[in-house]
């Protein structure tokens, strides 16, 4: 396995193996990795022939200073699990690589960027699309996978690809979740085992609100969701959305609409928690 810090190395490498024909599967990750980035790997290994896994956090899409201080770093782990997973490079480039000079792209998504994240997190989807957009650009990769959990980022980062032309297919990967039901975050790590037990509740309320489509209007449901989490300690609720799954956008009833999803961030104490479950 390759540890490339260096962009003009990481494309000499790439030369390499597509002058030979090999198909490239790219993971890009902000490290801390757990089952759900090794899932995004399995698939990337399945479909190609030569994996690359990055490793960057990114500094631009943190609207909040102490979510970027605390996120949590572990690169030593990170390595001897991608090695296991058999990744051909992994690419570590530090802050002054990737951004030697202050990033000024704007990138507009229209209403796909002015709802739920992109309110709770301003320019935090410009961030993503900044650093993104260079990996591809750098990397070129035939398919790169993105999991479902970030949902909302799945959607701008295929709207970016169709935006700007870029060749690389978009893969998007279910959620792995723990025994208990809590969706796979590098977050978790922040969380004490008891706290981990009280956001599984999450997951139990989302299942819940599947079962309420049939006898509830889409106002009840979410005062459901706005009482179940109120009613958990330390936790509060920063938005519950029912949404159409392309657009976004929220449906006024399930009746008229199709590709239904439903999504949720929370707090737990000063830790922010995303997750999401298909209606229909």
């Amino acid at each position: 396995m390759l540890i490339i810090k260096k962009i003009d190395e990481l494309k000499d490498v790439l030369f390499r193996v597509k002058s030979n024909g090999k198909s490239v599967g790219f993971v890009p990750t902000m490290g801390a990795l757990h089952a759900g980035h090794l899932s995004l790997v399995g698939y990337a290994r399945k479909e190609t022939e030569i994996v690359i896994c990055s490793i960057f956090v990114n500094p631009v899409q943190f609207n909040n200073p102490s979510d970027l201080t605390n996120y949590p770093r572990t690169f030593t782990d990170d390595v001897v699990l991608l090695q296991e997973q058999q990744v051909d490079v992994v690419f570590v480039p530090d802050i002054q690589e990737v951004y030697p000079e202050s990033p000024q792209e704007v990138y507009h998504f229209d209403a796909l960027e002015t709802i739920m994240e992109g309110i709770a997190r301003p320019n935090h989807f410009n961030g993503v699309a900044t650093i993104v957009k260079r990996l591809l650009d750098w990397i070129e990769p035939d398919k790169a996978y993105f999991g479902e959990k970030d949902y909302q980022q799945l959607v701008i980062i295929k709207q970016l690809v169709k935006d700007y032309k870029l060749s690389t297919k978009i893969i998007s990967c279910p959620t792995i979740r723990e025994t208990n039901g809590l969706a796979m975050s590098s977050r978790n790590r922040l969380l004490s085992e008891n706290e981990r037990e009280i956001a599984a509740n999450i997951w139990r309320i989302l299942q819940k609100t599947r079962e309420l489509i049939a006898t509830h209007s889409i106002p009840q449901i979410k005062d459901f969701v706005a009482t179940q989490i109120a009613a958990l300690p330390n936790m509060r609720l920063d938005y519950f959305e029912i949404s159409e799954n392309k657009t976004l956008q929220p449906v006024q009833n399930f009746k008229d609409a199709e590709g239904v999803m439903g999504f949720i961030a929370v707090f737990l104490r000063d830790v922010r928690l995303i997750d999401n479950i298909c209606y229909k």
